[in-house]
């Protein structure tokens, strides 16, 4: 009987339940498009971070450099470059080939390489790696000597010391200089470090076996700009390595332009034991201030950034785009679900006022009041699941819609440039000073990341309870006005 006469009365009307249901549609919808481009936006923050340092690093560990004397030999910290004469071609002094190369630490201090096996031993790390980042200067060119002209026809003043006027004309330098990043990876681990954001597009990677191989791993665009392919070699710091595979990276700009073995790299920048950075996986990505805590009190002099902290450096569109969703799209949201709660509660309570005779009539045969506040309540409920399934439909279009045509956002990550040719100094390198410099150094770029809108069983979910909610709601005011009608209300519209 209950079912039988929902739905004439639902059938009976449609208009007024196709309006109160498309109120909640609209405010269901609405949900389901801000919690998607809350979801696509937080993607998009784990793209940037995983373009930054690698898939599955939960934080860095690192040690400030200290600040350059600017005394000595080592020119405030600035590389310095010697060349020596040398004869021109011929034997003749006419030019001087000169070319010197400097491989140097990017950035930090360093740290002992038993680090990262003490940093692995921590309450709450499941795997950590350890790396050096370097910053390879090459200076190649030649001096060429200038000629003495002496002045012809007499006229001229004499030179000093009576010897013939004239002057010195040409001679100068020409010299180009070549700048790169490397970075040096423990082949044995794989799995973790920068190399992991980007994939092997040509060639193949590195074999756990090749820790002290001349093996190298260039990344597509740094092969692209020198022409570099499988097989050929790339000279680091005097060195030549074969390139076994290109790597291109998932998003934005590489680590670095050229990768090696870790003993290598150490060997080349005189750095023996020694690495910059180390990378940690933590056991539970949700305790990472915990484990953070545990890694201080086993490493106390270094810098442990977490990718939480990395990620509060994110601006540019993408960041003011997050704000926009997580704020006011959220309370846009909350605004319009009340409207549409309150919307639907009058109009079932005022179509309950125009059903007078009916349930005075019902209740005269006998219906008692929690059985037509029943009745009541069952259409509301079923007027919002209707809305719930309308609003489904619109949000997942819209989602699509977001995700077909939205723009592509930009996120800029930290404040200062880079060196080295790839334009981001490679990983965990360049700037010093404060918390987690070395990775927001890494960052200091630019990345264009295509905005999505994923939808989740969740947000479904949460939508079918917005709908039951709204039912409820509306049923409420309607049940509530329907138990406090009298047989006596209909006898007196009767005509």
């Amino acid at each position: 009987m209950f079912l039988t006469y929902l739905r004439r009365e639902l059938r009976r009307r449609r208009k007024a339940s196709l309006v109160v249901a498309s109120g909640l549609a609209l405010g269901i919808a609405l949900v389901i498009v801000v919690n998607a481009v809350s979801s696509g936006m937080g993607r998009a923050q784990d793209q940037v971070l995983q373009s930054l340092y690698g898939l599955g690093t939960d934080m860095t560990v690192t040690k400030a450099p200290e600040a350059p004397s600017g005394d000595g030999d080592d020119n405030g910290g600035r590389p310095r470059f010697r060349f020596d004469a040398k004869p021109g071609e011929d034997g003749d002094d006419s030019g001087d080939r000169q070319s010197s190369d400097r491989v140097m630490v990017q950035g930090f201090q360093t740290l002992s390489a038993s680090t990262a096996a003490k940093v692995a031993k921590t309450d709450g790390v499941a795997e950590a790696v350890g790396g050096l980042s370097l910053d390879v200067m090459k200076v190649d060119g030649r001096f060429t000597r200038g000629e003495f002209k002496q002045d012809q026809g007499g006229g001229g003043r004499p030179a000093a010391g009576g010897g013939p006027g004239g002057s010195v004309e040409g001679g100068g330098a020409d010299f180009s200089i070549d700048s790169f990043s490397v970075y040096g990876t423990d082949v044995t681990q794989p799995g973790l470090g920068p190399l992991t954001s980007s994939e092997i597009t040509s060639g193949r990677g590195f074999e756990e076996s090749e820790t002290s191989a001349r093996t190298a791993v260039v990344d597509s665009a740094y092969a692209k700009e020198k022409e570099i392919g499988t097989g050929d070699k790339v000279t680091v710091g005097g060195t030549k390595f074969t390139v076994v595979g290109v790597a291109t990276a998932s998003s934005g700009d590489a680590a670095a332009d050229v990768y090696i073995p870790l003993a290598q790299a150490q060997t080349l920048a005189d750095a023996k034991n020694k690495i910059t950075t180390v990378y940690v996986r933590a056991d539970d990505a949700q305790q990472l201030d915990t484990v953070k805590s545990a890694v201080l009190e086993a490493v106390p002099d270094a810098t442990v950034t977490t990718s939480e902290d990395l990620a509060d450096t994110v601006s540019g569109s993408l960041s003011t785009a997050s704000g926009l969703a997580v704020t006011v799209g959220r309370w846009l949201s909350v605004v319009v679900l009340a409207a549409a709660f309150l919307v639907a509660g009058l109009l079932t309570s005022s179509a309950v006022a125009r059903r007078v005779r009916e349930f005075g009539t019902l209740k005269a045969l006998g219906w008692r009041s929690r059985r037509v506040t029943g009745q009541v309540v069952g259409e509301a409920v079923v007027t919002g699941l209707l809305g719930g399934a309308l609003g489904i439909a619109l949000g997942l279009a819209g989602a699509w819609a977001v995700t077909a045509f939205g723009p592509s956002l930009t996120a800029q990550l930290g404040g200062s440039t880079g060196s080295g040719a790839g334009g981001a100094g490679g990983p965990g390198g360049g700037m010093g000073g404060g918390p987690g410099g070395g990775m927001r150094q890494a960052a200091s770029r630019s990345l264009d990341v295509a905005l999505t809108a994923p939808v989740n069983l969740s947000v479904i979910a949460l939508a079918v309870g917005l709908a039951v909610a709204g039912g409820l709601v509306a049923g409420a005011f309607g049940g509530w006005r329907a138990s406090r009608l009298r047989p006596a209300d209909a006898l007196s519209r009767v005509a």
